[in-house]
């Protein structure tokens, strides 16, 4: 009526021999690949963005993200007051500020 010989020959064999550490190597080879490609490149660009931020001073020109081009004339824990022009200041976020006038952006957009 039903024959059990093909189910059977598609179940694992009983005994395969393969150690569980072994199956998990190339679990860890995956997790191993995507932290250096991936994670350590990024906390690297944290790290240098933050340091650009904190090293702003009153008097740098800057660009922020949004294209604005200013100089710096206050500075505040979590805001900028930027220049833009004589008697013409704007207040933006300390992390819209994206690198320094006529230099290639720290905090800009990767290519990757």
């Amino acid at each position: 009526m039903f024959a059990l010989g093909p189910l059977l020959a598609m179940a694992a064999p009983p005994d395969s021999g393969v150690s569980p550490l072994v199956q998990l190597i190339p679990f860890a080879l995956v997790l191993g690949i995507f932290y250096f490609v991936i994670l350590l490149p990024m906390k690297r660009r944290q790290k240098k963005v933050q340091e650009f931020l904190s090293a702003l001073k009153v008097g740098d020109r800057v660009v922020t993200s949004g294209g604005l081009y200013g100089a710096i004339a206050k500075l505040t824990d979590s805001s900028v007051h930027l220049q833009v022009a004589p008697n013409v200041r704007l207040e933006v976020s300390r992390a819209a500020i994206v690198g320094y006038q006529g230099q290639e952006p720290v905090a800009g957009e990767t290519n990757a």
